[in-house]
């Protein structure tokens, strides 16, 4: 018995030592710091994606937060609002911090930032001007078009004040309430938010954190885990201290899945996609049977059209390109004399500047791209065409319409029929006219495999 006894005290001891070593699976600050990075990403669905998928990873590996390095000049607030709802709905603390130096949480950077745990910005940072993009999004054609007219003219004319629209002041005002809300709920300064949608306020690090904006400033991921050591945060299972210091930071990267579709949701590329789509499509036409451009100019435009799905595209701008292809191929079947040509170059410029209605720089194609694109096409159109249209005027040289024209000498000959040689074969021949053999003889036409002929005159 009392040997028994012993043996269950040895198995409590053992059991106390075990729970030392290894706490309840229910702890919060198992693992470690996991981070990932979004180096001057647009935000965007795939964005959103990412970042919805680094939070489920954490929570599965019990990591202590998830570090979110942000360098954004903005992107869709759909995506933002995603985003938000993901960071807020978080088990795991999000932590995010606007970096290294030089960087910035421009636009839907604002309310990622706003929805974190814990905001800290590195030194040389800022953050602000969360406008929100859909206003601009509602432009019509005709503003884009006024906007270009503008641009090409290089005139500076003072701002004037414009009428908003209903739908407009909904979006607007929506937002704000929106930034307020979530200002608020971080404890954060709600006026500053309101001020960053509604008047794009932008501020520096140490105008953030005098603001309230943030709650600190760090030099790098070490100085900044050291520094939220031991800060509580609100989770929606309730308050949790973070235990950060001395521990490790996990990178995830971003997979090669994400790299491509992050790259496809970039406006440059969508638009380089779209172009050498169109592209294939021309060379497929005007050369039929080739079969590979028309492929691969397929391929191009369906990626394409994924970017396109997830940007603030015009699609007179698309309607504009199509025309452009259309006016190209019809160059062929119709003689302009290049006035088809011209328009559709004309189209495809226009087309490329209205393709994506924003005003900010990052959600537009590059003049740069546009106007090489422009001299691109100018060129690859006028080659194809001009190879298309001499290959059409091309005399026939081969089969019996190869024939028709040429010399030849009479072989043999009976009344009105015999045989003559041309281009290295006898053929059988008819005339109205004897003819006698070593005559020379014009093909003027045939008749199933006989030629028709008649006396060349020297």
């Amino acid at each position: 018995m009392f040997r028994k006894k012993r043996i269950i005290k040895y198995f409590y001891l053992l059991f106390f030592v075990l729970a030392l070593y290894f706490p309840s699976p229910s702890s919060s600050q198992d693992g470690k710091i996991y981070s990932i990075v979004l180096d001057d990403d647009i935000i965007s669905p795939v964005t959103a994606q990412y970042i919805d998928k680094a939070i489920e990873r954490a929570k599965i590996e019990k990591a202590r937060c998830l570090i979110i390095v942000l360098d954004t000049p903005g992107g869709l607030l759909t995506s933002t609002r995603s985003i938000v709802k993901s960071i807020m709905n978080s088990p795991v603390p999000v932590v995010v911090y606007v970096a290294p130096s030089g960087a910035r949480a421009g636009s839907a950077g604002v309310f990622i930032t706003l929805a974190a745990n814990i905001a800290a910005m590195a030194p040389s940072t800022n953050i602000g001007a969360a406008h929100p993009i859909e206003l601009q999004e509602r432009r019509s054609t005709s503003d884009a078009f006024e906007e270009l007219i503008k641009k090409l003219s290089n005139k500076k004319e003072k701002k004037k004040k414009t009428r908003k629209e209903p739908i407009e002041d909904k979006v607007l005002n929506d937002t704000k309430a929106w930034a307020k809300t979530i200002a608020e709920f971080r404890n954060r300064n709600a006026k500053w938010a309101v001020g960053a949608v509604e008047e794009s306020v932008s501020v520096t690090e140490e105008q953030a954190l005098a603001l309230g904006v943030i709650d600190l400033i760090a030099f790098d991921i070490n100085d900044l885990i050291n520094k939220i050591d031991g800060r509580e945060v609100s989770l929606p299972q309730g308050k949790v201290r973070l235990k950060t210091k001395g521990v490790a930071v996990i990178e995830m990267p971003k997979s090669i899945r994400i790299r491509v579709l992050m790259a496809l949701a970039h406006p440059n590329i969508a638009y380089i996609l779209l172009m050498l789509g169109f592209y294939g499509l021309l060379f497929e036409f005007t050369h039929p049977g080739i079969g590979f451009p028309g492929i691969a100019g397929a391929i191009c435009i369906i990626l394409a059209f994924f970017g396109l799905q997830v940007l603030p595209t015009n699609y007179a701008g698309i309607a504009l390109i199509a025309l452009a292809i259309i006016l190209f191929i019809a160059e062929i079947k119709v003689t302009s004399y290049g006035l088809l040509t011209l328009g559709g170059i004309i189209s495809i410029v226009l087309g490329s500047l209205i393709l994506f209605a924003s005003p900010y720089e990052f959600m537009r194609v590059s003049l740069p791209i546009v106007f090489s694109f422009m001299v691109a096409t100018l060129a690859i159109a006028v080659f194809l065409i001009s190879i298309a249209v001499r290959s059409q005027r091309r005399t026939i040289k081969t089969g019996i319409e190869g024939l028709l024209g040429e010399i030849g000498e009479v072989k043999s000959w009976n009344g009105k029929t015999g045989k003559i040689f041309v281009h290295g074969e006898i053929w059988n021949a008819q005339s109205t006219t004897p003819l006698e053999p070593g005559t020379k003889v014009k093909i003027i036409s045939s008749d199933g495999l006989k030629l028709k002929v008649e006396k060349e005159d020297l």
